[in-house]
């Protein structure tokens, strides 16, 4: 797997240009498997994005054939203003005709948190084995990172970076504000996709994101978003203080 960067001047540049390759993968996904399958993440910055989603470009992603996954979720109630769920809900799948049966929410509410990764990780289901012929178990996953390196909630110097068994765990302690449980798919589960997306913006995410690029193919669990893999393509949709630190060709 190799870790491709397409750099553009801002992340609205940047998020246009991924709500495009989506709406090009989703529709080759329905055509080719008559599904797709996605899995996306929280925080701050795929606002735009999801706004692109809600308006211009709503029409062009196969919502009825899309079934909707997360990547993490805070143990806090849907409704609350600190959910995953609850901002993708908000700022564009209440708006798009997909069907709510097709979008898999994670139950951040739940208690104990490790009873919400263990129902969650019956609607993953079992991996296939890697390096075999069977079809990966989603086609795009997207994520995030932090200034420290973590996506999801794979946060540094913590268990769930490590988990190779299973597909998702509970995190008792948070590695950044909120300071909530949280519920987090492994690098296993993220890394089985036939692509695997990275949105990353601003100077705070330089360092972090040329420690990722200069990790090996195995990752650093000091950076947990290296320890993440791909079936297929990882693309790194960066804006120009993201890639500062990045070597030029």
């Amino acid at each position: 797997m190799t870790r491709e960067p397409r750099v553009h001047p801002d992340l609205s540049s940047a998020s246009r240009a991924l709500a495009g390759e989506l709406a090009r993968v989703s529709a080759e996904a329905v055509h080719e498997r008559d599904r797709f399958t996605w899995v996306i993440s929280g925080g701050r910055t795929p606002r735009e994005l999801f706004g692109l989603l809600r308006g211009p470009f709503r029409r062009r992603i196969p919502w009825k054939k899309t079934e909707l996954f997360f990547a993490d979720e805070r143990c806090v109630p849907p409704e609350d203003s600190e959910s995953n769920f609850g901002l993708a809900w908000t700022t564009f799948l209440s708006s798009v005709p997909i069907e709510r049966r097709r979008i898999y929410r994670m139950r951040g509410e739940m208690r104990p948190p490790a009873e919400g990764a263990r129902r969650y990780a019956r609607w993953i289901g079992t991996l296939p084995p890697m390096r075999s012929d069977a079809p990966p178990r989603f086609d795009v996953v997207l994520l995030g990172i932090g200034p420290d390196g973590h996506t999801a909630s794979l946060f540094p110097g913590q268990s769930a970076v490590r988990e190779r068994r299973r597909t998702v765990v509970a995190v008792p302690r948070s590695g950044q504000p909120p300071f909530v449980p949280r519920i987090t798919l492994t690098p296993p589960a993220l890394s089985c996709a036939r692509e695997v997306w990275f949105l990353v913006a601003g100077g705070d995410k330089t360092t972090a994101v040329a420690r990722i690029f200069r990790s090996g193919s195995e990752g650093d669990p000091r950076v947990p978003a290296s320890c993440i893999g791909s079936c297929g393509r990882q693309l790194w949709f960066l804006d120009r203080p993201a890639a500062a630190g990045l070597r030029s060709p």
